[in-house]
């Protein structure tokens, strides 16, 4: 008989190798119980949180713990059934009004999870006679939500308007119609992109453009929105693709647009189709943990600046970062044996954080991603930046 797991022989070795030199497994990290939305228990000790994308700090909400805990003793612990069958209750219509109402759209869809969002409305919107258009460092839910739909696929050059612009001038005798895909912040390094411009190539060749806001959404724009409110673009983006398990701290998903064959999205969307539909205490809770990012635009601020204060500290420390401000903080080091301890010795000094190994990373080299919140003190950034400094002396000497 044949080994099924035979075709994962290098990843198993690659596992024990990492392994091998690492005195925990960087990917299997428990958090005993959160003290707090920035403190957790890892191995008994307390630990400064700053790897959870918690970027407002609502999955400690009183306000949406306390909907959740109303709504499972009157409504049950679970619908049991898909958006289409048994599993739409009123509060899945009611989170899709309110998300419309946010957005400005006038349609939303939700899914049982964000990654779903992105798998169930590209592969529905773009079919095997169209043309996907990507940024090259597109999250994998975007690039498998490509394979599931059949789309052709054209990777452009990362935050890169001219080079989408090149390639869109090559199909202009194309007769399907074309999607670029890209995002507001992206999750590995924190970069922003620059929407306003994509919104221009996309309306000189008659394009489709779909912002996934998923990093974005509750952190940039004067209400939340995301980077094409920020940037003054909304209007020029046809769908936003977002998810509920960052900014709102639950899960799930949405897209939205102004566009009315999204309804259609309903009944041909496979990931929609045919997954259970998200059980309504979650429901509960992302509205009152939307309530909540829309009544304290002040966490936006406070966000801001904790994500500029660590930001900009890590640099002062000669650390290698982005030169976007966003939350999400990436240290890029030199190789993955390096990279490794520097996980390791945060950890045991009192801050976790996340390790991102290639082939995921962009450029092939391992990545420290530090996901900074608004509910983080000036002082537990110092905190952590004190520790950085200690290990960056440990590890790198």
């Amino acid at each position: 008989m044949t080994d099924i797991f035979a075709k994962y022989a290098g990843l198993k070795t690659a596992a024990a190798g990492l392994t091998a030199h690492s005195p925990r497994n960087p990917f299997g990290v428990v958090i005993d119980h959160p003290v707090s939305a920035t403190v957790g228990l890892i191995e008994g000790r307390e630990t400064l949180l700053f790897g959870t994308n918690n970027y407002l700090g609502l999955s400690q909400s009183t306000a949406a713990a306390e909907a959740a805990i109303g709504t499972v003793r009157r409504e049950g612990v679970g619908t049991t059934g898909s958006r289409i069958a048994n599993g739409t209750y009123a509060l899945h219509r009611k989170l899709e009004t309110r998300l419309a109402e946010v957005l400005r759209r006038r349609h939303c869809m939700i899914f049982s999870t964000g990654y779903q969002a992105n798998l169930g409305a590209i592969s529905a919107l773009a079919g095997k006679d169209d043309v996907l258009l990507l940024d090259a460092d597109s999250h994998a839910s975007i690039y498998d939500a490509s394979r599931l739909g059949y789309a052709q696929v054209i990777r452009f050059r990362h935050n890169d308007p001219a080079d989408l612009d090149r390639r869109l001038s090559r199909l202009k005798d194309h007769q399907g119609a074309k999607l670029i895909v890209v995002e507001g912040i992206y999750s590995m390094t924190g970069n922003v992109a620059p929407m306003r411009e994509f919104a221009e190539v996309k309306k000189k060749h008659g394009a489709y453009l779909l912002a996934d806001e998923a990093h974005s959404f509750g952190v940039l724009g004067e209400n939340g929105r995301g980077l094409a409110e920020r940037d003054g673009c909304e209007d020029d983006v046809d769908f936003v693709v977002g998810t509920f398990s960052k900014s709102l701290g639950t899960v799930g998903g949405y897209c939205a647009s102004n566009l009315d064959g999204l309804e259609l999205i309903r009944l041909c969307s496979r990931p929609y189709m045919f997954t259970a539909s998200l059980p309504p205490e979650i429901i509960a809770a992302t509205l009152a943990a939307l309530d909540e990012m829309i009544a304290r635009p002040e966490l936006r601020t406070q966000l801001y600046a904790n994500a500029k204060q660590l930001n900009h500290g890590l640099h002062a420390l000669g650390l290698k970062t982005s030169a976007h401000v966003s939350p999400v903080v990436a240290v890029t080091l030199d190789n993955v044996e390096q990279a490794l301890a520097f996980w390791n010795r945060l950890l045991e000094l009192g801050v976790y954080v996340n390790l991102s190994l290639p082939p995921a990373t962009p450029d092939e080299h391992p990545l420290l991603r530090c996901s900074v919140m608004a509910v983080h003190t000036p002082e537990e950034i110092d905190r952590a930046l004190g520790i950085f400094a200690q290990v960056k002396k440990d590890v790198l000497g």
